[in-house]
């Protein structure tokens, strides 16, 4: 497999589940930043992100093999696109944002695997010099124990993310609630305002709404570090990789032994990806983001095209669909009511245009080149998926376009 494609067509891929990430935590921060109702924006981003969930499938077959390709397997896209979305509009409109991709991925794994024991594409698109099927069983027909084997690290890997996305494990895990600490309490979750900054940074209207006869914010901007390190889903991947190891009976020193050299890869991604959450801050912090959003509110009657880009830019600068909601939720809300546009609308635009950024943000595409054994091809990599990544947030940005002054019934009451 072409390490170009396995990464871009990833990257590609990761992009409508986006936003109910990390069991809602996007949608989730997005409601406490702006103060709008969580289940009514997760309601919105239900009824956006469903039809992106239909098209991704055939995009990614398209980008693979063409237009042909989409027709020689069209059933398998319906039900794989089709499943996830009609999950993902049903769990986002009646249960809210914490089970949206557990059940639509889960879902559309086991509809296409269920469909493909009854139907296969008449004619197998592979690469020139990959052989067939045919060869590769022949060569080495696989056996129970190693299918078994092959799903494990999955498996281990998805029930331990969900269970530390759980909030009320996150909770026990930082030392349980203030009013009734668990033994972990002071040990698992460390907190430092930074000196110099923390409630140093005021944000006055419009960026932040202001009491009657104030000149500055109700309250000063907050920089204080947390490191929650047992909380952090990282730990539980760690253990997941452990339990891997364990399950794959790995000696202990080839374990250790992969790690370093793991991390010896992953060295200049670390660093690249701390810079750019440095960058991200000194944004914050220095009021830039402020700015640019400011800036798309001189749009007028277009904004609603511009707000989900703003999302997308804050994606693709910070690497998080949460971090961007934390960034310009707020004033996501403050420019909808002074447009007289509906909040809920322009809020939730800004995560779900905002996922459209996770493929080209410098975090994802380092941390792909890295895995696919591509570095220093970042480059290649983003020129791959960039156009992609721009005609995406188009889209979101001609349906927000279009539920705020044509379908306007789809968007709910808060």
């Amino acid at each position: 497999f072409s390490p170009l494609y396995a990464a871009g067509l990833a990257l590609i891929a990761n992009t409508s589940p986006v936003a109910f990430g990390a069991l809602g935590t996007p949608i989730i921060t997005l409601a406490k930043v702006s103060g709008l109702d969580e289940m009514a924006l997760c309601q919105m981003a239900g009824r956006q992100l469903p039809f992106f969930s239909l098209i991704v499938p055939a995009w990614l077959v398209a980008v693979m093999s063409g237009w042909r390709g989409v027709m020689g397997c069209w059933p398998a896209i319906a039900v794989c696109g089709g499943v996830f979305a009609l999950l993902q509009f049903l769990t986002a409109n009646y249960h809210g944002p914490t089970l949206v991709d557990v059940v639509g991925g889960l879902g559309s794994l086991i509809a296409l695997a269920v469909m493909l024991r009854f139907w296969q594409p008449k004619e197998i698109w592979r690469f020139p010099d990959e052989p067939s099927h045919a060869e590769m069983v022949a060569d080495a027909p696989l056996t129970t124990r190693q299918v078994v084997n092959a799903w494990m690290p999955w498996v281990f890997l998805s029930v331990l993310v969900f269970a530390w996305g759980w909030p009320a494990v996150k909770v026990t895990l930082n030392g349980g609630p203030p009013d009734r600490p668990n033994a972990l309490a002071g040990y698992t979750k460390f907190t430092l305002p930074v000196p110099g900054l923390h409630n140093r940074v005021y944000r006055t209207a419009p960026v932040a709404p202001v009491a009657e006869g104030a000149d500055r914010a109700a309250e000063a901007e907050k920089a204080v570090m947390e490191v929650p390190w047992l909380a952090t889903t990282g730990t539980g991947i760690f253990l997941a990789a452990i339990l891997t190891a364990l399950w794959l009976r790995i000696p202990a020193r080839e374990f250790v032994a992969q790690f370093g050299r793991t991390v010896w890869e992953m060295r200049w991604a670390l660093f690249t990806i701390a810079s750019m959450l440095a960058l991200a801050f000194t944004t914050k912090y220095g009021g830039s983001d402020a700015t640019m959003g400011l800036a798309f509110t001189h749009t007028g009657w277009f904004y609603p095209f511009f707000a989900p880009l703003l999302g997308w830019l804050g994606v693709a600068l910070t690497g998080s669909d949460t971090s961007s909601n934390a960034l310009f939720g707020s004033l996501q809300r403050i420019t909808a009511e002074q447009l007289g546009l509906n909040p809920i609308l322009i809020v939730a635009s800004n995560s779900t245009g905002g996922v459209m950024g996770k493929m080209i943000d410098a975090q994802s595409i380092v941390v792909a080149a890295v895995a696919t054994g591509q570095r220093g091809g970042e480059g290649k990599i983003l020129r791959f998926v960039f156009l992609h990544s721009v005609v995406l947030a188009a889209l979101v940005g001609a349906l927000t376009m279009a539920q705020a002054y044509v379908l306007t019934w789809m968007i709910p009451v808060s």
